[in-house]
């Protein structure tokens, strides 16, 4: 029996963006398509098999081990973007500012989908969902360039919108348009969470 269960929350892809040198930027340059592998996007900054670990397993392992790769891409919705630039008091929250790798449309809450969920387009490419990309403030000197001041803004406007990180299943090909249909674990949320959280 299947531990995915496709679900009716149908969205499209509305942007994708590549990141070819984070020490120099962090932004992203705007592509019409993506040619995904088993290591991600070849030739963007995130892509690999494994990773340097960073804050986000530092409770498990000393900052810079070698762990699997499963930020391969970083994904938020642009429905939680304009949310955001509505947070800020700006227009608009431009998704290169922030070294995103794809903006999707049409799932709603999108940063709070279950860990594992799946995010597949028409021709297979399917991506597994890592966990929520907590927002920090590396986005604010950019976003200042743009709207001075606003930058310092960013992090606590974003708690809970910045969209989540995933890695490749199934390679394939996205491309700006394409429908990306969300597929969820089929199992109950563990009774413990709550208190687990609070320790």
């Amino acid at each position: 029996m299947p531990a995915l269960k496709p679900t009716d929350y149908k969205g499209r892809i509305a942007w994708l963006g590549v990141n070819v040198d984070r020490k120099d930027t962090l932004c992203s340059v705007p592509v019409p398509e993506m040619e995904l592998t088993l290591a991600g996007c070849a030739g963007e900054s995130h892509a690999g098999l494994t990773r340097p670990s960073c804050s986000r397993v530092v409770g498990l392992y000393p900052r810079g081990t070698e762990v699997r790769n499963t930020r391969q891409l970083s994904i938020m919705s642009a429905e939680e973007l304009a949310r955001i630039a509505a947070k800020m008091g700006i227009e608009a929250v431009d998704p290169a500012w922030l070294g995103l790798s794809m903006v999707v449309e049409g799932i709603p809450d999108f940063t709070l989908i279950p860990p594992s969920s799946r995010l597949q387009v028409g021709d297979g490419a399917t991506l597994t969902v890592d966990m929520e990309n907590r927002p920090c403030v590396l986005p604010g000197p950019v976003i200042n360039r743009h709207f001075p001041d606003k930058g310092k803004l960013f992090k606590p406007a974003a708690k809970n919108l910045r969209g989540v990180t995933a890695w490749v299943e199934r390679a394939g090909l996205l491309r700006v348009g394409d429908r990306i249909i969300l597929h969820i674990p089929d199992q109950p949320v563990w009774p413990h969470l709550a208190r687990a959280r609070r320790q």
